[in-house]
């Protein structure tokens, strides 16, 4: 089976939805919640594990705790369309540690970034000495967030 042809059953939403919320809980306390024995629910969670489904256990932080209390919406066009630019600029965005997601779009930017960052200074330093020297550049549009309404990695 493929995680292209898995079709999740309710049990198995269930577990992954209780896995969000708490990647800790044990497989005990996810079985008691699903009625289901630990087994049959720790195989469940091996089988979406192989197949991708479930593809990474982490801590969600506070960003503002740990000093990254600045969010900036970075959308990108690049000024050559053609497959090696873009596979370089990908390349390059891909090792800066302070672009937390990346993303391809369509419309008048090629890219969006979400970029997280101390304090204004440190965003500006990180703008042009890094992320502006990257080729391939043509424009850029910078979208101060000043308030997070939501923000979840919930998607079930």
């Amino acid at each position: 089976m493929t995680a292209e042809h898995y079709i999740p059953d309710e049990k198995d939403l269930s577990i992954l939805r209780l896995l969000q919320k708490d990647a800790k809980m044990s497989v005990r306390d996810i079985s008691a919640r699903i009625n289901l024995s630990p087994t049959p629910t720790h195989e469940r969670i091996k089988r979406m594990e192989k197949l991708g489904i479930i593809r990474e256990y982490t801590a969600v932080l506070d960003r503002k705790k740990v000093n990254k209390g600045m969010m900036v919406i970075c959308m990108i066009a690049l000024n050559v369309h053609n497959k090696k630019t873009a596979g370089k600029f990908i390349e390059e965005v891909g090792k800066l540690k302070e672009v937390v997601e990346f993303y391809n779009i369509s419309g008048d930017f090629d890219f969006m970034l979400k970029i997280l960052a101390p304090n204004m200074d440190d965003f500006h330093e990180f703008f042009v000495n890094k992320l502006s020297e990257i080729e391939g550049i043509g424009q850029t549009k910078s979208i101060f967030v000043m308030n997070s309404i939501k923000e979840s990695a919930q998607i079930l």
